[in-house]
């Protein structure tokens, strides 16, 4: 039962490496939400997240001979950062099994901490693997991440401090989740405690095991992993991390990418301190939760759960904020190919923010700009903008949640394809960003169809974005389709999409 984790918790030795973080409340969050809405701050550890406290509490009860064999984990990042420093400050070897798609700024903070770290794989599943590999060749001790009762009794001792520090009960906590240690421990807590407190556990849309488990009602294995939050990028959620959650757990919430990047904007906003994409996943969760549910007056807590991440991520994250927010829409507009149309466009919409603005010739009667503007929060003005803007005549498309629009086609506009281009096949193409991964993708291709479209941009993320135009027969498809399987890419048939119809396919007759 999860109350066996209560005892646990509260003999937890973490507070010799670890700090008791503050929980601050979100004013300007507060006040546009209409709740109250507070921040534990888990990024001001010592090592930047929440990983430290199971870490240490894990080596702490560890025997000695155990630890004389030295420890060994497999982690994106934020456990590994935490079990370094805490078999530094016990004079304990370690190494650390990371993803080759790891950020760099997490494998450095790991080696200056003194442990041997090991890339291998593109996901924590396929780095976990090899450290079992590791374990059985040179029986070193493997210190689980998250499915271990030490390890989610020290992350446990979060929802202790919680519980002393906010005083009264919570309506809601919002916890986030890759293998569930953190969601786990903070809930067996919380739930015995404050009975009443609803806990909701939020994780990525594109790493959501626990929904898939909750789903199913047993655990189970995703079959892609998304690497965007990739602390919590988790394929299956633990046996003993799911076992507790069931029981004490209300719900669980999935972010996009977008609300995960509007919600690195609020932190920053409020506490000037910049999150990790996992460690915004809680916050982006409370605001989806009170977007749906209305709720107005309520005592809230999301947990801050980390701050590694690279610097020039932060470009990418800029770029999809206001999106994630929705103050910022993504339209197409068609307009007259005459002089003083441009003017004329413009003036309808108004004192309305224009933030991009892409054009380039097509022909003699229409053009198509690719228009970025501001909408209200929440963009519920938007669907009345594009009705005024019908209603002047002219032809409008919403292209806000259109992926392809967004990574791709906004830097592309005025390549549109020449009439001698047939059979053209677009695909978008994802792949994990480390030396040789994109000649791999090439190579893959091999030299049977020709390239008609290429781009690529690298966003500081932990995987490369692509898309490749292919002329390839429509008796073709499907071999071709096998080769991109072959390569082992997540990969879209955008070849229908409008936005690419409308700026880049040959023109419509």
């Amino acid at each position: 039962m999860p109350q066996s984790y209560i005892k646990r918790i509260l003999d937890a030795r973490v507070y010799d490496v670890a700090r008791e973080t503050p929980v601050d409340e979100a004013g300007l969050l507060s006040a546009r939400l209409g709740n109250r809405v507070w921040l534990k701050r888990e990024d001001l550890q010592p090592v930047f997240s929440f990983k430290l406290r199971g870490a240490y509490n894990k080596m702490q009860r560890l025997t000695e001979e155990q630890r004389q064999r030295g420890v060994v984990a497999a982690s994106a990042g934020n456990h590994a950062q935490g079990l370094a420093m805490a078999a530094q400050r016990m004079g304990v070897k370690a190494t650390i099994v990371m993803p080759r798609t790891t950020p760099q700024i997490k494998v450095d903070a790991v080696r200056g901490r003194g442990a041997r770290v090991v890339l291998h794989g593109d996901s924590f599943d396929e780095a976990a693997v090899h450290a079992q590999v590791l374990v059985s060749e040179k029986q070193m001790t493997f210190v689980h991440p998250f499915d271990d009762p030490d390890v989610i009794a020290g992350q446990g001792t979060v929802g202790m401090e919680i519980v002393r520090q906010h005083q009264q009960p919570l309506d809601v906590l919002f916890v986030p989740v890759g293998g569930g240690g953190l969601l786990a421990g903070v809930a067996a807590y919380v739930r015995y405690v404050w009975p009443k407190t609803k806990i909701i556990g939020v994780e990525p849309e594109d790493a959501a095991c626990l929904k898939l488990a909750l789903e199913k009602g047993r655990r189970a294995t995703l079959p892609e992993v998304g690497l965007f939050a990739d602390g919590c990028a988790v394929a299956q959620v633990g046996k003993e991390t799911f076992r507790v959650i069931r029981e004490t757990v209300d719900e669980v919430i999935t972010a996009s990418t977008d609300e995960m990047c509007a919600a690195i904007k609020d932190i920053f906003e409020d506490t000037r301190g910049i999150a990790e994409p996992a460690g915004a996943l809680a916050l982006a969760g409370l605001k989806k939760y009170v977007e749906r549910t209305g709720a107005r007056d309520q005592h809230m807590l999301a947990i801050l759960s980390g701050a590694n991440t690279n610097f020039d991520r932060l470009r990418y994250i800029s770029e999809r904020t206001e999106i994630g927010e929705k103050r910022e829409a993504v339209i197409s507009v068609t307009i007259p190919e005459t002089p003083g149309s441009f003017r004329k466009f413009c003036s309808a919409l108004g004192r309305r923010n224009i933030t991009e603005f892409n054009y380039r010739y097509t022909d003699d009667a229409i053009a198509r700009v690719f228009v970025g503007l501001t909408v209200s929060p929440g963009g519920d003005d938007l669907p009345e903008l594009l009705a005024e803007l019908e209603a002047r005549g002219y032809e409008t498309e919403d292209l806000t949640d259109n992926e392809l629009a967004k990574v791709h086609i906004r830097y592309m506009v005025g390549g549109r394809a020449p009439d001698h281009i047939e059979d053209e096949a677009v695909y978008r193409v994802e792949f994990p960003e480390r030396p040789g991964a994109l000649l791999k993708f090439l190579s893959g291709l091999g030299q049977r169809w020709n390239i008609s479209m290429f781009h690529y941009r690298n966003h500081g993320a932990a995987y490369g974005r692509i898309l490749v135009g292919v002329q390839v027969p429509a008796k073709d498809r499907r071999a071709f389709a096998k080769v991109l399987d072959e390569v082992g890419y997540r990969y879209w048939d955008e070849s229908e999409n409008r936005a690419y119809l409308l700026y880049l396919g040959q023109p419509e007759a």
